[in-house]
């Protein structure tokens, strides 16, 4: 299905995953150094004071263009949520994403994604049905065909390894970046623009 849809110019190929960005634990890091400037991540602690979460949380998804033979998966589209993802949340990603897909003159999007909850969840699966309804119905807006991976196969997701290299390069030496600061170093990153998170609808919260 991917090596047909690839080939196909009104199609979109998304692996679509969630990340956190904790603004105190640390990942590993190799670095080059020497011995008269050492390279030393400080770790930092909470205070009670602090008005932002201790981590944030994000959709993101790694597009595939190219050929099935040489694809290219380089384009990350992320967008910040308030809270955890929840079943609740995820149309609003998808629906945000199919806009800017149609603004791009694609009509269909093969979404590749695990088996979180928030993903096959009863609400997620009626909302695509509903929103691919609508596109047939009026030939306007790009459907969404799902597929799960296996599970517990995170290497399968080839965003994963994107997670842990942008965790890397976004990290802060020896201070403590705002929740904001942190999210707009993480599009920086990605190449992409920072946009208002995503909350939960009021009549569901």
């Amino acid at each position: 299905m991917i090596a047909w849809a690839s080939q196909q110019a009104t199609w979109a190929i998304g692996f679509l995953d969630e990340g956190w960005w904790s603004r105190f634990a640390l990942p590993r890091l190799p670095a080059w150094q020497d011995c008269e400037h050492p390279v030393r991540l400080v770790e930092q602690s909470w205070q009670k004071d602090d008005p932002d979460p201790k981590a944030l949380a994000c959709y993101g998804v790694l597009w595939q263009e190219g050929t099935p033979q040489e694809p290219v998966r380089d384009q990350m589209w992320l967008r910040f949520v308030t809270g955890r993802p929840v079943s609740a949340i995820t149309p609003q990603f998808l629906d945000w994403r199919c806009q800017r897909l149609a603004e791009q003159g694609k009509g269909n999007w093969l979404l590749i994604w695990d088996n979180a909850s928030w993903h096959r969840s009863q609400a997620v699966r009626s909302w695509i049905r509903e929103h691919n309804q609508q596109v047939k119905q009026t030939g306007k807006g790009v459907r969404i065909l799902p597929f799960l991976l296996p599970t517990q196969s995170p290497w399968l997701n080839p965003i994963e390894p994107k997670w842990v290299h942008g965790k890397r390069n976004v990290v802060e030496q020896d201070g403590l970046l705002t929740a904001q600061q942190l999210a707009q170093r993480v599009c920086a990153y990605f190449g992409c623009s920072y946009e208002s998170h995503l909350v939960i609808p009021e009549k569901v919260a």
